[in-house]
């Protein structure tokens, strides 16, 4: 059964049609990268996961926090259940790993902001 699904890849935002039945063909992309996020998203969707962590010892009460790369939608839940585990202690630097490889996966956890002590 076609699915139909909306390109995230650019702005155009092209409204693809994806064919699993045909090897995944992909159909309505204005571009080459619409074809492979088509396949991608219906073989294996991935996000990168942005959120904040708990931070003592700074001005602020929380810290951004984003994967460096794309993880497996299927473990989302699993790796939010271990963010919101995490409790920081202040100073941290942009690109410091808070979780190396998280919930066994190629991405690593890491801060987006510097924050100081108080």
């Amino acid at each position: 059964m076609v699915q139909e699904i909306i390109c995230i890849v650019c702005p155009r935002g092209c409204h693809l049609k994806v064919d699993p039945e045909n090897d995944y063909e992909v159909t309505g992309n204005a571009c080459p990268r619409g074809i492979s996020y088509g396949k991608a998203e219906l073989k294996n969707p991935t996000r990168v996961i942005t959120s904040t962590v708990k931070i003592k010892g700074a001005e602020l009460t929380r810290c951004p926090v984003k994967t460096d790369q794309a993880v497996p939608k299927t473990k989302m839940r699993e790796i939010m259940q271990l963010i919101n585990s995490v409790t920081l202690e202040a100073p941290v630097k942009t690109g410091d790993i808070i979780i190396e490889r998280i919930s066994d996966t190629e991405a690593n956890l890491v801060v987006c902001r510097d924050i100081t002590n108080c």
